[in-house]
């Protein structure tokens, strides 16, 4: 259907979950609104309503971020930036590019299934969270979930502009027990998955809400 770029770099730095957040906020007090405002996801000073192109990430517990496409053109400039200092909530850290990897990914439909799993899923809102809770069969449930993440699949290959013509076929085969968040003030719930699904998939790339910071990201499994 379509190649895109993706571009990741890696830092040197170790970071925890709960400060991806504060490293995204770092990152556009620097560079956001220098450079792009891809970086926070905002157009004109409004949100922008669209997959984000770029995403903060911890990769083997270390600070990464994933450009995609026009993200991908956008991040590279931040390369030429080595050593420079973010505030993470109490400490200042210096900031050291590990790496850089640059790749091309072609993104199409799979007569085989392709495997994945996802990791801190958070596939319900405020309003869909209420009638999953009212779901009381396992299967209901499971099913539910599949409509949504091929809901999530959809927003991302809309985001790249590309727009899928022949059925999406997606099957979640092992989930985990949830775990309760909080997300912007709402209770819901995070699920560690696995998956099937006929199309190829870039990995790393985050899928369903708070995708920007390093929620319902997926890998293939080999």
């Amino acid at each position: 259907m379509k190649s895109i770029r993706l571009l990741i770099i890696t830092f040197k730095n170790r970071i925890s979950n709960e400060e991806i957040p504060l490293f995204r906020g770092a990152i556009i007090n620097n560079f956001g609104n220098r450079i792009s405002e891809l970086f926070h996801n905002h157009q004109n000073e409004k949100l922008r309503y669209a997959y984000p192109l770029i995403q903060y990430k911890r990769i083997n517990g270390n600070a990464a971020i994933l450009g995609i496409d026009e993200g991908a053109d956008v991040l590279e400039q931040l390369t030429a930036c080595n050593n420079f200092i973010c505030q993470l909530g109490c400490r200042k850290v210096k900031m050291e590019i590990n790496s850089v990897k640059s790749e091309q990914i072609f993104i199409s439909l799979s007569d085989n299934p392709q495997r994945y799993c996802i990791q801190k899923w958070l596939p319900l809102n405020s309003e869909n969270y209420q009638k999953y809770l009212k779901v009381e069969g396992l299967a209901e449930r499971i099913e539910m979930l599949n409509k949504i993440l091929i809901g999530n699949i959809l927003s991302f290959t809309k985001g790249i502009n590309i727009h899928i013509h022949s059925p999406l076929t997606c099957k979640l085969t092992k989930l985990e027990d949830s775990i309760p968040v909080s997300y912007k003030g709402v209770e819901l719930k995070s699920f560690n998955a696995e998956f099937q699904a006929n199309i190829i998939l870039p990995d790393f790339i985050g899928l369903g809400k708070s995708s920007s910071i390093n929620n319902g990201t997926i890998n293939h499994i080999k």
